[in-house]
């Protein structure tokens, strides 16, 4: 297995399981509603449904980097507000983020491994490399999960 396939592997596992850490994104999302998701229950924290967005902004930022572009995540596309709580909307969220989720994983797994070690477009420090991007979106994903988590206890 080649080391962009394990990086793969381990950005597929906090989504979709086989995680040691525990429940994936995919499982913490599970029987989640639209009103659950729009709702803030801790004041100045976002929401289930603002954090699945973002992920999925964050995952689509990194797919596009990989294919070549210079990316700039604007503030609104870092946490866009939800505008619209019906199931539809809802679903369709769902649905996109595991759509950007599922390219994300299918680029990395054939991405080079020769070029793990390459800076990323647009960035300028040294330590900005694909191995760091690509490491680190997978631990943007727990990241998020857990707050998630914590956020669907609340009724």
């Amino acid at each position: 297995m080649t080391q962009c396939e394990l990086l793969a592997q381990q950005i597929r596992r906090a989504f979709e399981g086989e995680a040691w850490h525990g429940d994936p994104l995919n499982a913490i999302l599970e029987n989640v509603t639209p009103e659950q998701a729009a709702a803030h229950p801790v004041k100045g924290a976002h929401s289930i449904w603002e954090l699945l967005l973002h992920i999925a902004a964050w995952d689509n930022a990194v797919l596009r980097r990989a294919e070549g572009a210079t990316v700039r995540v604007s503030d609104a596309e870092n946490f866009p507000p939800e505008t619209d709580a019906s199931p539809e909307a809802w679903a369709k969220a769902l649905a996109t983020t595991r759509e950007t989720h599922n390219k994300l994983v299918a680029k990395v797994a054939s991405f080079s491994d020769s070029r793990l070690h390459e800076r990323v477009p647009g960035k300028t420090d040294e330590y900005h490399t694909f191995y760091y991007m690509f490491s680190g979106i997978a631990q943007h994903e727990l990241y998020h999960a857990g707050q998630i988590a914590v956020l669907k206890k609340f009724k």
